[in-house]
């Protein structure tokens, strides 16, 4: 197809015949992808187009998330997606229970969130919503929750409407819950309250980790429902389980998010801490009338971070002892992660935590050097091999005499770290570590999803999703 009858399709997308929109949207679609001879013809106008044609209905509206996921993998399209009105709509109907199209939207977040600009932007953005009185009987509270903005052709508004003011919650609050609530593999109404998964909400996680408004958010306790008010918790600890979940994309971004918090040193000791621990939250600003700083039960990473590690083996009773309980006797058919950079993040975020001597004591305690021993025996990347001697180096040595300095001690640890391993070097199954890793997805596509090697890089999945 010519360049002007691709031009004159364009000017199709503003039509008023929905049917006719819908045709000119799915022929246009095979140039938004990655490498288009006419990829550059969506600057501009048709872009706006695009952006306008996501609340449209459902065929259309799933055609324009599927070209803004493709043309967003560029830095230069992706920013001009990520207007603060377009990324509010976008957050909204991610986290609407009912959103036909949240896992593209989801998909789309992933890739915008991996530049700063959008990153910041949704990190301070708050979300109008009232309540949905078509809830499904049983349904979490933030689940029962319809965000103003994401009305739309395949988001309608709940009926009749309900009256009343909006009042406004944190946008990263109702879009981890709604990540949470997709995460049950039953798609009954009780267990999973919403049509979308959100698997790929892990990336949004992972990128917004990566920035120090990001990680604040997910270290400071807030109320457990962010609808009501509820016990305090630390939001990184809703999340942390899922290194165990069957999919791999939400696996491998909640391994990236728990190590991007773990270079926040201060933060360890809540990290490492036990659930039935109340742990006292870091002050991330420091101003004259901050007010006290807050309690929540500790997130506890270790036994997320070290399950997917530990094989079917059995070891002595006495190193048997030295694990948590959800770690001992494990039966016989259970499996290593099968995915190596994620295997990788999981020893890095080990490795950071254990910068501290209090971190080193902590893991020590708890059988991590056990578990490592025997995930050592059975790996063949040699990248991971040199990460797991380095983390033994650490716990294996011997610690010197006197006081611990804990956090200080701690960044000169990180410090000496980044100088003596700089970017790790080796291959993981082939792909260099730092690079894209391209994940086939449910529906016909190729997935690129980026994840940054240990120190100084932040674990990240964007750039990007790519739906062919």
């Amino acid at each position: 197809m010519s360049s002007s009858e691709l031009s004159e399709l364009v000017g199709f997308l503003r039509d008023r015949n929905g049917s006719v929109r819908q045709i000119a949207l799915s022929h246009l679609l095979a140039h938004t992808t990655p490498g288009a001879a006419h990829r550059s013809m969506f600057a501009g106008g048709p872009l706006r187009d695009l952006k306008v044609l996501c609340r449209d209905q459902l065929a259309v509206a799933h055609d324009a998330f599927r070209a803004l996921v493709n043309l967003s993998d560029d830095a230069t399209y992706a920013a001009a997606i990520a207007d603060k009105p377009f990324l509010t709509f976008l957050a909204a109907y991610t986290a609407a229970p009912h959103a036909t199209l949240a896992d593209l939207a989801a998909m789309l977040l992933s890739n915008l969130t991996a530049g700063a600009q959008a990153a910041s932007t949704l990190a301070a953005l708050e979300l109008p919503v009232l309540p949905d009185p078509a809830a499904p009987k049983g349904a979490p509270p933030s689940a029962a929750l319809f965000p103003v903005d994401a009305r739309c052709g395949s988001c309608p508004a709940p009926v009749p409407y309900p009256p009343g003011e909006p009042r406004r919650i944190r946008a990263l609050a109702l879009l981890l819950d709604a990540f949470v609530q997709g995460a049950p593999l039953t798609d009954t109404a009780l267990h999973r309250p919403r049509k979308s998964a959100l698997h790929f909400m892990a990336s949004v996680c992972a990128n917004m980790s990566a920035t120090a408004i990001g990680r604040q958010f997910f270290l400071t306790p807030a109320p457990r429902d962010p609808s009501s008010p509820s016990p305090l918790e630390f939001p990184l600890a809703k999340i942390v389980s899922f290194t165990d979940h069957p999919d791999r994309i939400r696996r491998a971004g909640v391994a990236s998010t728990i190590k991007n918090c773990a270079f926040f040193v201060p933060a360890h000791r809540a990290m490492l801490a036990g659930e039935t621990a109340l742990v006292m939250a870091h002050k991330f600003a420091k101003s004259a009338n901050e007010p006290a700083r807050l309690r929540a039960p500790g997130i506890d990473v270790l036994v997320p971070l070290l399950l997917p590690l530990a094989g079917p083996e059995e070891m002595d009773l006495e190193d048997t002892e030295k694990l948590p309980p959800a770690l001992q006797f494990l039966p016989p058919e259970k499996e290593r992660e099968k995915d190596a950079p994620t295997r990788h993040t999981l020893l890095e975020a080990l490795l950071l935590l254990a910068t501290t001597r209090a971190g080193r004591e902590k893991l020590r305690s708890n059988g991590v050097y056990e578990v490592v021993r025997g995930a050592h025996l059975v790996e063949g990347v040699e990248g991971i091999h040199e990460t797991i001697e380095r983390l033994v180096n650490m716990l294996k040595r011997p610690e010197a005499e006197g006081a611990w300095v804990d956090e200080e001690e701690g960044e000169d640890e990180l410090a000496a770290l980044v100088d003596e391993v700089g970017t790790l070097a080796g291959d993981v199954d082939g792909m260099k570590l730092g690079t894209s890793i391209c994940i086939s997805l449910a529906v016909p596509s190729s997935a690129c999803v980026s994840f940054a090697s240990f120190p100084p890089s932040f674990a990240s999945f964007s750039p990007s999703f790519a739906l062919l």
